[in-house]
């Protein structure tokens, strides 16, 4: 019996599927909506990867080198609740009623539509973890903020940010449009009785800048009014 591991989230999305090109397809849409994901080619790689404990969602093809996809839903199913959506060609009655026995949350046929997927992840995601954790992410454009995780995406890759970068930029993005002053960014983010000073806050915008702005030297997220403070426009 395989013991599937505490559940210590890492990706979003664990993707098991043996098809290079459709995984690699799937992965890219399914990214540009804001998940992380990690992919497996086989039954044993995946319950490898859960062992260690890093997915909120599994996305599972029946056929698999090995193991095959019904194995891995049963054995998930002893230790955990997280949702389960089949994708598979074989969609005759007996494999999706053995998927739903087996505890899958849902069943998609191949070929599947990529964006119909992606609402499908979106409403289990939703029906799963509630209303809270949609309040919990901020999404803008290619960008996205994963309050509860303190992780910033863009176009579903990690930005790497310290803890005063990532302040600064949810402060800002949480008043999308509006012309925040510098002495109360840098009171809200470093307090009044700090010890550094106002050029800090500079110095963060622009180490904001060079990771999140395509082109740092014209940016379009973060905007400068002169004289006066930022202003975080969404793309």
């Amino acid at each position: 019996m395989v013991v599937i591991g505490r559940w210590d989230w890492v990706y979003d999305i664990l993707m098991v599927e043996d098809e290079a090109e459709l995984a690699k397809l799937l992965k890219l849409y399914i990214e540009k909506a804001g998940y992380t994901v990690q992919w497996a080619v086989s039954g044993e790689e995946a319950l490898g990867c859960l062992q260690k404990g890093n997915a909120k969602m599994l996305l599972l093809d029946i056929t698999l080198p090995g193991v095959d996809g019904f194995t891995v839903c049963r054995e998930v199913r002893k230790t955990g609740s997280v949702p389960i959506l089949i994708i598979s060609a074989r969609v005759g009655k007996e494999d999706q009623l053995n998927g739903f026995r087996l505890g899958a949350d849902d069943y998609m046929e191949k070929p599947v539509d990529p964006d119909l997927l992606v609402a499908k992840i979106g409403s289990l995601f939703a029906r799963t973890y509630g209303v809270l954790a949609e309040k919990e992410m901020i999404h803008s454009g290619a960008l996205t903020i994963d309050k509860t995780a303190r992780r910033v995406l863009k176009n579903g890759k990690t930005v790497a940010l310290n803890g005063k970068e990532y302040e600064l930029l949810l402060l800002l993005a949480e008043n999308p449009g509006k012309t925040l002053d510098k002495d109360f960014l840098f009171n809200q983010i470093w307090g009044a009785d700090s010890f550094s000073e106002n050029q800090t806050l500079t110095v963060h915008i622009k180490m904001l800048r060079n990771k999140i702005e395509e082109n740092p030297k014209k940016p379009e997220r973060i905007k400068t009014v002169w004289g006066v403070g930022y202003c975080y426009e969404e793309v």
